[in-house]
Formats: C-alpha cells, sequence, structure tokens
C-alpha cells in the first residue's frame, strides 16, 4: 500500500490506515458492517443508516458506478465508506458515473486499501461503537476528541432528521387500497412496492398524531424503516397505541419495533446488528426459510425477556391488546424477525422484503399485506 492517507479510529483507540478516496472531510459516528456484495449506493442513501459510517465486507466495491436509479432516497445519509478495494468506474450499464465521483460530490469522506476483515472481526468481537474516518492531517487527540463528541446510538431519536416536513400523496397503480404512512425514514423501493400493487400511500412525517394520520380515511397504517433507537420514540409509540385496533397496522424494521412497544413489548440493542442481504430468515407460517435483506441494530425480545427464541415454533406474548404470536425467526442469532396480533389486525417483520438491495424472497409480503388490508376493508 502507499503511504497511508487517512485511518480509521474506534472508541476503544484501534486504528486502521489506509487510503483516502471520498470528499476530503472527516467523519464520526456508529460504525457498522454490511454483508451485502452489491447495492452500495442504495446502502448509502438507505435513511436507516443516519449517524452511521459503513464498513463493507465484500472487498471490492464500486465496480458498476452510480446511477440515479440506485437512489433510496433524496440524498446520502451514512456518513462515510470504508472499503478494501474501491473503484471508481462508470463503464457498466447503467451507470451514470464513478462511484468515488458521485462520493466526492455527495460530500461524503471515504476510505480504501484498509484491512476491513480485520476491522469487522474487531467489531463483531467488541461490537459495534463510536469512531470515524480521517485524514492523517487530523491527529489521533483530536480525532478521539471528536469520536467523544458523537452521542451513543442508544438513546438517540434520529428519526426527526431524516422524516419529510409535509405530508405527501402517492398514488397506486390500481384501485388498491389507502394506505397512511408514518415515514421515519422510509425507503423508496418500499414504497414503489406498495403503489406498484396499487396501493396509495400517504406519507406522514413522525411527528403526525392518529387523527392526522386518519384524516385521509385510510385503510391501514404503515410504520416504516428508520434510523436510532425505538426506545427513544415514544411519541410515535403513543401515536401508534392509538391506533392500534382502529385499522390494520403493519411495520417493516424499524416500524416493527415501534408496533411492538405500542402494544407493551420492549427492545434492547443487539451487540453489532444485522446489516446485509444474506440472513436467513424462517418464515414460522409457511414452514420455508428465506435469504432476507436486513439493516437494523436493535430487536425486540421474546416471551418472558428472552433475546434468544430456541424452537422453531410459534411462541406468544400477551400483550396490551391481546395475543401475540411469532412469525419469523433469524436463524443466525435466533432472535424475533416477525410477529402477528391475533385479537387485533396487525404484523410485522424485522427485515426488509422490498430487498433493496438483496434477494426477493420476501416480496410476498407485501402481497400479504395488500391482500390483508383488502380483507379487514
Amino acid at each position: 500500500m502507499s503511504e497511508p492517507t487517512a485511518y480509521v479510529l474506534l472508541e476503544d483507540g484501534t486504528r486502521f490506515d489506509g487510503l483516502a478516496c471520498g470528499a476530503d472531510a472527516h467523519a464520526v459516528g456508529e460504525i457498522v458492517f454490511t454483508t451485502s456484495m452489491a447495492g452500495y449506493q442504495e446502502a448509502m442513501t438507505d435513511p436507516s443508516y443516519a449517524g452511521q459510517l459503513i464498513a463493507f465486507t465484500y472487498p471490492m466495491i464500486g465496480n458498476y458506478g452510480a446511477s440515479e436509479e440506485a437512489m433510496e432516497s433524496d440524498r446520502v445519509h451514512a456518513r462515510a465508506a470504508i472499503m478494501r478495494a474501491a473503484v471508481d468506474r462508470e463503464d457498466a450499464p447503467g451507470a451514470e458515473r464513478g462511484w468515488l465521483s458521485w462520493l466526492i460530490d455527495c460530500g461524503i469522506p471515504a476510505i480504501t486499501d484498509l484491512d476491513t476483515r480485520a476491522l469487522v472481526r474487531h467489531i463483531r468481537e467488541r461490537g459495534a461503537m463510536p469512531g470515524g474516518v480521517f485524514p492523517t492531517r487530523i491527529d489521533e487527540r483530536e480525532a478521539r476528541g471528536l469520536i467523544a463528541a458523537e452521542p451513543s446510538m442508544s438513546g438517540r431519536d434520529l428519526a426527526r432528521d431524516v422524516t419529510p416536513g409535509e405530508a405527501t400523496t402517492l398514488s397506486g397503480t390500481g384501485a388498491g387500497p389507502r394506505v397512511a404512512m408514518i415515514d421515519t425514514g422510509v425507503k423508496l423501493s418500499i414504497v414503489r412496492n406498495l403503489r406498484a400493487r396499487g396501493a396509495t400511500v400517504e406519507l406522514h412525517p413522525c411527528t403526525a398524531g392518529p387523527e392526522e394520520l386518519l384524516a385521509g380515511h385510510p385503510d391501514a397504517i404503515f410504520l416504516a424503516n428508520g434510523p436510532g433507537d425505538p426506545a427513544a420514540l415514544d411519541y410515535i409509540v403513543q401515536t401508534v397505541r392509538g391506533l392500534v385496533g382502529r385499522l390494520p397496522v403493519y411495520g417493516i424494521c424499524l416500524g416493527h419495533q415501534l408496533l411492538c412497544r405500542a402494544v407493551g413489548l420492549e427492545t434492547y440493542k443487539l451487540p453489532f446488528g444485522h446489516h446485509g442481504a444474506n440472513h436467513p430468515v424462517k418464515d414460522l407460517t409457511t414452514g420455508r426459510t428465506e435469504i432476507t435483506s436486513q439493516n437494523h441494530g436493535f430487536a425486540v425480545l421474546g416471551p418472558d425477556g428472552a433475546k434468544r427464541i430456541e424452537h422453531d415454533r410459534a411462541v406468544g406474548w400477551e400483550t396490551d391488546f391481546g395475543a401475540a404470536e411469532l412469525t419469523h425467526i433469524n436463524l443466525y442469532d435466533r432472535t424475533v424477525e416477525g410477529l402477528a396480533l391475533r385479537d387485533v389486525p396487525g404484523a410485522t417483520v424485522q427485515y426488509h422484503p422490498e430487498a433493496g438491495p438483496g434477494p426477493h424472497d420476501a416480496r410476498y409480503l407485501f402481497d400479504r399485506f395488500v391482500e390483508e388490508i383488502k380483507r379487514a376493508a
């Protein structure tokens, strides 16, 4: 490697040297890793990564360029990209510019020629932690001060940073249901999947109350993905509590956690989260195992406060709104990946069925959501 021009520094003092390849700037935040082999632009523009720096475990990143089509929101939300072998090609079909050129234009720092394998092993052993990407002109003492000033992800409300300023309505492609969505950082591909099935989607700021969400006479409430700690979003939880039982309520990722908290369940922070497109999840309703796309740092506790569900069966909870039943389980670490409310209409999944990026094993869930909404109407 050439003489290092940038480095990654973790809160515990561990340092990894590399070459600067993005904007001439530094970034601090929680450092997490993703195992996705593709979809690097989708990851960087996913609002769920707000406040985080992404280390890519796949070595070559950037080999098919960047394009408007790959945007999952209107801007980059991740604070930096950490890579082993970044390239700036734009000769792939559909590429509109090179990946590194795009990062520079977006003002996002990046580092390459870094030992990402060692970095990821360290995070797996010690847990995700604050850190930063710094040019070598910033000495370690200054870098440590910048990292120390970064707020913890636990207890942090980032939904307000990514939510829209006002409500908008997007029509579907047919005569489908009307869905009011609490937009805590929704990915565009989630909205596209709902609209493709005929749903008209109302996108509301995360501060909207129950009556605002009901004003358009929706057929269901949808809780989106998003960043941060669900335990810091009590104002949204109270809104959801005012809606459960009045209409069907569905949640994805952060929305899964928020619905669970609204019915009286608890969440907790995972050691290093689930980020990637190769997580096996068993659907206990069908018995099938799906390969799923995931991006979250928190999870829902099982019955009796268990962090792991040891058996592949539909265990249950007693909630403030009646019975709930486990529907999906993560086969990596046995965490809760989805549940259904049995006494009122509602269901959740922790993973991303839209899979932008990732496999399409779970896209049928959008069909299931829409059909259940129609039956409940």
